[in-house]
């Protein structure tokens, strides 16, 4: 066996365990690996940094220039409400409020806060006048025909959009302000009682007058609102209690012939809002 151990080309096993074979990683190598790695995290929030700045630069850059439109077009902005739509749209993309305080730059330039304030006003008006009759619920179109026949025809003329923009800022006096879109309507709310997904369907059947009416636009019928809605009985009148109760809904059982009781909603009615 001596001979053996002596032949060239044998392979020699190592000695000792085989662990010692494997380095493991040393201090150096540890400290390298967190000194890489803080140095990476610097080199990205010096660049977040720098990209920030940019964002900032830009962003003052088109605030001025938007300044500078204002003054420019200050006439058709008061005078034309498309044009104003457009301009409002313009402020949003850079960050600018122009209806944020009455005082300041844009107040002064545009007299903005004057115009919606006003307009706060004769929304408000024709809102609380009519609440009687629609219980707080208004469409956004016959609320444009009331608001223009408050202002006259001498006021500076209002869009949707300028209505819209001035419910957002009755929203901060509380009393429930808030824009619904119920099918292609938008129905305004005045009172803060909430309508729910129920409420809100019985008001969107009557709307289409496709049937949950019995042919009249306008209203329902328990029967129609089963059929249409696919409802029990019980979440029908569970539903028309509520709108009822809210003055929302009024009951019609004067109809000549001898037909199932009617349910009026106001607000998309065309016979009540003409």
């Amino acid at each position: 066996s001596s001979g053996r151990e002596g032949t060239p080309g044998a392979v020699r096993r190592p000695v000792g365990p085989v662990s010692a074979m494997r380095r493991r990683p040393g201090i150096a190598g540890i400290h390298q690996r967190r000194d890489t790695t803080a140095a990476i995290r610097t080199v990205g929030e010096e660049a977040s940094e720098r990209s920030l700045e940019t964002m900032r630069r830009q962003l003052a850059t088109f605030r001025q220039s938007l300044e500078e439109f204002a003054l420019r077009h200050k006439a058709d902005i008061r005078r034309d409400p498309a044009f104003r739509a457009q301009f409002h749209k313009m402020c949003a993309n850079c960050g600018v409020d122009p209806l944020a305080s009455n005082k300041g730059f844009w107040a002064e330039l545009l007299g903005f806060g004057d115009f919606y304030y006003e307009l706060g006003v004769q929304i408000a008006e024709a809102c609380l006048s009519s609440r009687a009759e629609n219980g707080g619920l208004l469409e956004l179109h016959d609320l444009m025909a009331m608001v223009l026949k408050r202002r006259g025809t001498v006021a500076a003329p209002v869009s949707e959009d300028d209505v819209l923009r001035a419910i957002d800022r009755l929203k901060v006096l509380g009393g429930g302000w808030s824009v619904h879109s119920i099918g292609p309507r938008r129905i305004i709310r005045s009172v803060p009682d909430e309508l729910n997904a129920d409420t809100s369907e019985v008001i969107r059947l009557a709307a289409g007058g496709n049937g949950a009416g019995g042919g009249e636009p306008g209203c329902v019928t328990v029967t129609g609102l089963e059929r249409e809605a696919g409802w029990t009985k019980r979440r029908v009148d569970a539903a028309l209690s509520e709108l009822v109760k809210r003055g929302v809904a009024l009951i019609d059982d004067g109809d000549p012939g001898g037909r199932e009781r009617l349910f009026w909603i106001p607000c998309v009615s065309p016979q009540m809002t003409s």
